[in-house]
């Protein structure tokens, strides 16, 4: 037995990560607004691309363009995947039992869908533009002015003056006196309530417009903490009023604006165009009711690959760095074009499986929406679950029952009593949300009740579960809820805390 150094000579198959392989993997994630951009940057750097002006329909799924190169892309992200798989337990975890409703605006057929830009309102005053223009009509001396200038620095977006009088003389060097009366005078800039310092005093300055702040009123806004625990029983004691007095007087502070600076800085909600529309079809050999699913080419890019200008350019270079240079552009700008169809057919194969999945959701509604993970999806495409994670990054679908991301199509599963039957847990949380809006304001639904109420339509879910379901869909617990109804309330603001947020909903127009 010999022992010592030797050569061995084997073979072995390993998967180069080149940069056009990256390319085509960093395109699945983009939207389409960051894929325009890409593009943008791609025809800029590269003469051999430009940008297509055929006015061509929707590509339909059966028009979807085949590769068929030696170096196929579809075969090249196929390898690469187990390689590149990310952690996608991550985005299980964030996505998969996520709470709050995922669906966007209602959506409409895809021939007659309203331009984006007529959901876009024109943009409203700014907040600074405004108190500067009245800062200008109100102070003629420049001393004042600076002061109402520095006092304006601490405006928040709800319009209320965050500063405290005696830091601001002590950095002016005058008296507090002085700012006491150049923040006074500040508080006459429409509209009513601008630079407060608490919610008091924002709705004060509102009911003293009306000539409504009398000594009633007043007691009420010194106990506004009494209106968000509704204690109406100390309210009517420290205000001096009956019942009846006391419900109109709460229904008169529904009227105000606790936050009048957010009628500026307005804006406008970003529609989201989609990537996919679905609309219903019937198949032409049998005649049953299906789905019919086709691309936005408004959201795609229309790039072509320049072969004349290759040609006029191949004939001119004579150097060969010079022809190196066109090959290589030439390369790339086909490279691209192959990655652009391979990624609109992946983008396809994947809704189309979605959709197969979910018939009875885009049948039937939300309480339909059956249980699904990545690897459902993956298993059914033959792609690896980080493709289809990084294919349903930020991509949209108009569906009959409006636009949704393609991700909120994934949920977890929760058991039934029926064996082997599962619910989806989005189907869950919009029962709750049912149960909840159809319940007695006066006896509102407890968890455990709701429990009882679930198990008896087959669901099992603990009490834990339904506590943390209705947290997540910004739902107060039944206690507060009973409050909001003593107040003739819905619910609280989505995102704020309970007792602030019962408080500002009292003093709000807004049922919400």
């Amino acid at each position: 037995m010999r022992i010592g150094p030797s050569l061995i000579l084997a073979s072995r198959q390993t998967l180069a990560m080149t940069p056009q392989l990256q390319q085509a993997i960093k395109l699945l994630q983009f939207s389409h607004l960051e894929l325009a951009a890409f593009i943008q940057q791609e025809l800029e750097k590269n003469p051999l691309l430009q940008e297509s002006s055929s006015e061509d329909g929707p590509v339909a799924e059966r028009e979807a363009p085949a590769i068929d190169t030696p170096t196929d892309t579809a075969e090249a992200l196929a390898a690469a995947a187990p390689a590149l798989a990310e952690a996608d337990d991550r985005w299980t975890r964030e996505f998969a039992d996520r709470g709050g409703d995922g669906a966007g605006a209602k959506g409409a057929q895809r021939e007659d869908a309203p331009d984006a830009l007529d959901f876009v309102a024109e943009r409203a005053p700014s907040l600074a533009s405004h108190v500067l223009e009245q800062i200008e009509i109100i102070f003629s001396d420049g001393a004042d002015r600076l002061l109402a200038l520095k006092l304006a620095e601490g405006l928040d977006e709800a319009g209320y003056c965050r500063l405290e009088a005696p830091a601001v003389a002590l950095a002016a060097g005058v008296g507090l006196e002085t700012v006491e009366r150049i923040w006074a005078r500040l508080r006459l800039i429409e509209p009513a309530g601008l630079f407060a310092r608490s919610l008091a005093e924002c709705l004060g300055a509102q009911l003293a417009e009306r000539d409504r702040l009398d000594p009633a009123m007043k007691a009420l806004l010194d106990n506004l903490d009494l209106v968000a625990a509704g204690e109406l029983g100390q309210l009517r004691r420290r205000c001096g009023v009956d019942d009846e007095d006391l419900r109109e007087m709460l229904a008169e502070l529904r009227t105000l604006d606790p936050r009048p600076g957010q009628k500026f800085d307005f804006e406008p909600i970003q529609p989201v165009a989609p990537d996919l529309f679905l609309t219903p079809a019937k198949d032409p050999e049998t005649g049953e009711d299906g789905w019919h699913i086709e691309l936005n080419t408004d959201a795609l890019p229309k790039v072509l690959v320049d072969r004349n200008y290759h040609a006029t350019l191949m004939k001119g270079a004579r150097a060969k760095p010079d022809r190196d240079f066109v090959a290589e552009r030439f390369q790339s700008a086909n490279w691209l074009v192959k990655t652009l169809e391979q990624r609109a057919t992946t983008i396809l194969k994947v809704a189309r499986e979605i959709v197969r999945q979910q018939d009875g959701f885009f049948r039937h509604g939300v309480s339909a929406l059956r249980p699904l993970v990545l690897r459902d999806i993956a298993l059914a495409t033959e792609l690896h679950e980080s493709t289809v994670s990084r294919v349903t990054s930020n991509k949209y679908i108009a569906t009959p029952r409006g636009i949704f991301e393609l991700k909120y199509f994934f949920t977890s599963a929760l058991p039934a009593r029926t064996p082997g039957v599962v619910v989806s847990s989005e189907s869950v949380r919009s029962r709750i949300r049912l149960l909840v809006g159809g319940e007695n304001c006066a006896q509102p639904l407890s968890d455990d009740r709701i429990v009882d109420l679930l198990k008896g339509e087959g669901i099992e879910i603990a009490r834990r579960t339904v506590a943390k379901y209705r947290e997540a869909m910004r739902i107060p617990s039944s206690a507060e809820r009973r409050r909001l109804g003593r107040l003739g309330m819905s619910r609280p603001l989505a995102g704020a805390p309970i007792s602030a947020a019962v408080a500002a909903q009292a003093l709000s127009g807004s049922a919400d």
